[in-house]
């Protein structure tokens, strides 16, 4: 049996003013699983049911040990929705090995070396007065504006692509779902 004492009590007592201990902010599900941020950008989007022509893509252009290293990087992950909006054979003619530095480039140019939040993005493109200009770890230029509330990506044949889900937090980096698929 336990002893009940006043110290007890009082210690009790002032847990439950206290309320439940703050949660630390959770990274939002992707593709119906959640997201770890203490995995690496590879090993979650694997978990992602709307990724796997990206996962796909990723490994046979051979970029997944180095997304799946230090970084920290930025990706705008486009799912396999946005995939699927390319030409008819786009994706199955990209992923042949004789295809692979082009499928390189454009899985490049999808990312951006370091860690920037939607919060980052944002004050970029207000300090750009409406327009930001991303470095792509492919080279070429990459334009983030808002329309709305909504950050928008603009590739270099002007294509666009908006952030369907924003800032989940990887071990080396960040990803941001994206509806389309960028084009250098």
């Amino acid at each position: 049996m336990t002893k009940f004492t006043l110290r007890g009590a009082i210690a009790a007592a002032a847990l439950l003013a206290a309320g439940p201990a703050p949660a630390a902010p959770k990274n939002p599900m992707v593709g119906g699983a959640a997201m770890y941020p203490t995995k690496t950008i590879v090993e979650n989007a694997a978990q992602s049911k709307d990724h796997t022509t990206l996962v796909a893509a990723v490994q046979a252009a051979g970029l997944a040990e180095t997304l799946s290293g230090p970084g920290p990087f930025t990706v705008f992950a486009p799912t396999n929705a946005a995939f699927a909006k390319l030409p008819a054979g786009t994706v199955d003619t990209l992923v042949k090995p004789e295809n692979k530095a082009q499928l390189t480039n454009i899985l490049t140019y999808h990312v951006v070396s370091g860690t920037m939040t939607s919060k980052d993005l944002a004050k970029a493109i207000k300090a750009g007065n409406g327009k930001a200009t991303l470095t792509t770890v492919q080279g070429e230029p990459l334009t983030a504006s808002m329309m709305g509330k909504r950050i928008m990506l603009t590739d270099a044949k002007g294509g666009m692509s908006h952030v369907t889900i924003a800032d989940v937090k990887q071990s080396n980096g960040v990803i941001h779902v994206v509806d389309g698929v960028l084009m250098p």
